[in-house]
């Protein structure tokens, strides 16, 4: 029998937060070594609790879980959506315009199937969170990347972004508050950013899974609050807000120019109808989560934990020479740059491998985000701030010992 290989429309797609990288910190675990892990935001793992309100709401109704439920998702998790969007000032939501799916991810792969056609291009923000390029290509377009820079806080280049736009452009990707920069984004530039997607025709996708997840009293912006005259794709659920990764809920909903998009909307509906529907026992904590006491505003504020990890990670990052970071405004993320000049490593991949091979701390290496302007690494803050501050020292003592002479 001859080899069997993938796709070919996968060659070029690539997910490095469970990359190369991180198969070589599951083969050191194999072997009983410990490893500090700093690569992915799953709150669950480092004592982040769901509230114990929608462990009870899910249990409470797991009798009516075992069937099917519309494609599109449980009536009273979608109506808890619409009242959520109305409170934040969102206008004209239709309940039949909301999607529940196992997860954002599910859903963002639903929206550019539903859309793309061969070699259609898509503006993502670079760095991005890489599931967005994966789509796009999986999908049979193109991403097309608009550059955000430290120098800038990480905020959108407008003039580079407009100028990035083709006759093949459909539509432009916002990650806000950002992933992996941890970036909130101004008024000023959301405007700009619908402004560019008006003149251009373009179908706005706003990811915005981290709305919650906010410091130093920054706000965040609906996207659909901006525009009612574009189509707006906004995505957010349970897993960041609510610390609750494992119960893959999340959702997407349509705003502004839906009357534009009735093509696009029976596609949606027929990939909806395809996966039957997302899991069902975990909408039922949709109602309980969006109605209930918001902690996660707690642990972002004062004296609470993530505040507290987040700054950890700030001081300690840009107290080590030719290693830089601006703080995160929002997420569960710092995206620092290290200078090549100083360090002797090929690349971000290659600082990354050697320090968890010889530190036993896994990051996740710039250019996975795709960018690539510098050599940077994302890490993650939710770990325990003992853990961080054992992180930080072997960070310390690791680029000591590969400094250029």
């Amino acid at each position: 029998m001859k080899k069997i290989g993938k796709s070919s429309h996968l060659e070029s797609v690539k997910y490095e937060i469970r990359g190369r990288v991180a198969k070589a910190s599951e083969r050191l675990r194999l072997d009983g070594v410990n490893v500090l892990e700093l690569n992915i935001g799953n709150p669950g793992v480092f004592g982040f609790k769901v509230p114990d309100t929608m462990n009870m709401a899910l249990i409470r109704n797991l009798e009516k879980s075992a069937a099917y439920c519309a494609s599109k998702g449980i009536y009273s998790a979608r109506e808890a959506i619409v009242v959520d969007t109305q409170n934040q000032g969102v206008k004209g939501l239709d309940i039949d315009r909301v999607y529940l799916g196992n997860g954002v991810s599910e859903l963002i792969l639903m929206a550019m199937e539903g859309l793309l056609n061969l070699d259609d291009e898509v503006l993502l923000p670079s760095p991005d969170y890489p599931l967005w390029s994966a789509a796009v290509k999986i999908s049979g377009g193109q991403p097309v990347y608009y550059p955000c820079d430290s120098k800038n806080d990480w905020m959108p280049n407008l003039e580079a972004m407009e100028a990035s736009v083709t006759s093949k452009t459909r539509g432009l990707v916002v990650i806000n508050p950002n992933n992996p920069t941890g970036a909130v984004y101004s008024r000023e530039i959301l405007e700009g950013i619908v402004d560019i997607a008006r003149r251009h025709n373009l179908i706005i996708f706003s990811d915005e899974i981290y709305s919650k997840v906010l410091y130093d009293e920054n706000e965040f912006i609906p996207m659909a609050t901006l525009a009612e005259d574009i189509l707006i794709v906004s995505f957010n659920g349970l897993s960041k807000s609510y610390r609750a990764c494992g119960f893959r809920c999340g959702w997407m909903y349509l705003t502004g120019a839906v009357d534009m998009a009735e093509s696009y909307l029976e596609g949606l509906d027929l990939l909806a109808s395809m996966r039957l529907c997302s899991n069902v026992p975990a909408q039922w904590a949709v109602q309980t989560a969006l109605g209930g006491y918001q902690s996660i505003f707690d642990l972002c504020s004062g004296g609470g934990r993530l505040k507290r990890q987040r700054d950890l990670c700030h001081k300690r990052l840009n107290a080590i020479e030719g290693v830089s970071a601006v703080n995160a405004g929002g997420a569960l993320y710092l995206f620092a740059e290290i200078d090549l000049d100083i360090y002797k490593f090929s690349n971000d991949e290659d600082f990354v491998l050697r320090f968890l091979e010889e530190e036993h701390v896994l990051l996740v290496h710039g250019s996975g985000f795709n960018y690539e302007r510098s050599a940077a690494f994302r890490v993650v803050f939710l770990p325990y701030e003992e853990d961080l501050q054992r992180a930080f020292d072997r960070l310390e003592k690791f680029l000591a010992r590969h400094r250029r002479k």
